[in-house]
């Protein structure tokens, strides 16, 4: 009897999560099927999810490929900037991140916890209350209107730093000891031995970090102002804003832009799982 009660509710469980997981992704599949149809047949009621027939051309127009759209928003270029952008970003912060972490978790030396309180108190700060101030230093230093207002403050992550600190305190210091036996410096040990066992993690950040800049929309509105420097949030904003009526051209360009978020979160989402567990146990 027991047997049974709990396969009965094991079978609700597995329904009410499938119900909630398809009502997640419903609006996506809106959207996709919305990117395919022409202007009068989007809003049309009862939905046709799969369309009679498809139109490409919604495409075509947003990536303005062979002069069909009204004015060309470049997403071609703001794809580049914003894979530029993650692509730095993800490799400096991962870099910095795992580095800080080891050193936090491995390293004695005077004030270390102090320290990292510290430094992770900073977390509390919204990133908004920061605008002002990094606009002011960026503006003295002459790099507004550059993407190193991006690229500088997205090397280094507090949360990275936290999240491969508790990763390396759960690995052995019997390892790191045995390496310092045979004679091998700190660096070494960090790139030879303490790196391989940390990559599942660093995948993990890498994802994050990655998806953290491709969606960034306050900063570079706030920062950049020239078009040939926008990322594909703000070229995604200034092309609603333009065909805000048009919602199969919206749609086609939401979808375009969703695509690298998608790919990555698909092919990392294991990676996602597994870090971010391991960098939530208590070392």
């Amino acid at each position: 009897m027991k047997n049974y009660k709990r396969i009965i509710l094991k079978v609700l469980f597995t329904a009410v999560i499938g119900v909630l997981a398809f009502s997640m992704i419903t609006p996506f599949l809106w959207m996709i099927s919305a990117s395919m149809k022409l202007p009068m047949d989007v809003m049309k009621l009862p939905i046709e999810w799969i369309p009679k027939y498809f139109y490409p051309d919604n495409y075509k127009k947003v990536w303005n490929v062979g002069g069909l759209a009204a004015r060309d928003y470049h997403f071609g270029l703001a794809y580049w900037n914003s894979i530029k952008i993650a692509a730095i970003n993800l490799t400096g912060s991962v870099l910095t991140s795992t580095l800080a972490g080891y050193a936090f978790a491995k390293i004695k030396f005077r004030g270390r916890n102090a320290l990292f309180l510290i430094y992770l108190a900073t977390m509390m700060i919204p990133s908004q209350v920061t605008l002002i101030p990094k606009f002011v230093m960026f503006n003295k230093m002459g790099l507004t209107g550059t993407h190193l207002t991006l690229i500088l403050p997205g090397l280094i992550t507090i949360t990275g730093t936290f999240l491969m600190r508790q990763y390396f305190m759960q690995i052995p210091d019997e390892l790191r000891e045995s390496a310092r036996v045979d004679g091998a410096h700190e660096f070494l040990i960090w790139l030879k031995i303490m790196v391989p066992i940390a990559k599942p993690n660093m995948a993990s950040l890498a994802m994050v970090v990655f998806l953290w800049n491709w969606n960034s929309y306050l900063e570079p509105l706030v920062f950049l102002s020239d078009w040939r420097l926008y990322t594909i949030p703000i070229a995604l904003t200034n092309f609603i804003e333009e065909s805000v009526t048009e919602y199969n051209l919206v749609m086609a360009a939401a979808a375009s832009a969703l695509v690298p978020a998608f790919l990555v979160f698909l092919l990392g989402q294991k990676f996602l799982v597994k870090g971010l567990v391991a960098g939530a146990v208590k070392g």
